[in-house]
């Protein structure tokens, strides 16, 4: 019997930073954004609320047309799997980077979308528009993508 293995990421948090987008140099777009989450709890010694925020960098490829919508601030759900990848610093040093390779993301409405990045991480969202599900990116080879024009109708929302 084959053992098997999961590698699933889900998130809930808000955007540290306007998403990037940059292409290979065979055409895909590769769109980068940090995502912070938080955890909060009581101290049991000293009874006090403490709160920890960690911050996630997320990868998503080929949905270079997101990039205007992911901007600081925004509340986003994101579904994927983690990846370690390493590399040579300009000192020759090895340098090893995780990160969220994103399968969905998904833009939730409430408080926490407009509100500055430092106060949306403590946000609760508030009532407002339904979440928006992206269509998951779909494999295309370079030429087919370099030849397909996007335009606003394009956009899922």
């Amino acid at each position: 019997m084959a053992s098997r293995s999961v590698n699933k990421v889900i998130l809930i948090g808000h955007l540290g930073r306007d998403a990037e987008t940059k292409f290979t140099t065979s055409g895909a777009a590769k769109t980068t954004f940090s995502v912070a989450t938080n955890r909060r709890w009581k101290d049991q010694q000293t009874g006090e609320w403490k709160e920890e925020t960690d911050w996630h960098n997320v990868v998503l490829w080929r949905q270079e047309n997101l990039a205007n919508y992911l901007t600081k601030g925004k509340q986003v759900y994101v579904e994927g799997r983690l990846q370690t990848r390493n590399y040579d610093d300009k000192d020759g040093k090895k340098v090893y980077v995780t990160e969220v390779v994103a399968e969905d993301v998904v833009l939730l409405g409430g408080r926490g979308a407009e509100a500055p990045a430092e106060d949306a991480q403590h946000a609760a969202p508030a009532p407002g528009p339904r979440p928006v599900p992206v269509p998951r990116p779909q494999p295309s080879p370079p030429e087919e993508a370099a030849s397909q024009v996007v335009t606003d109708d394009d956009v899922p929302f």
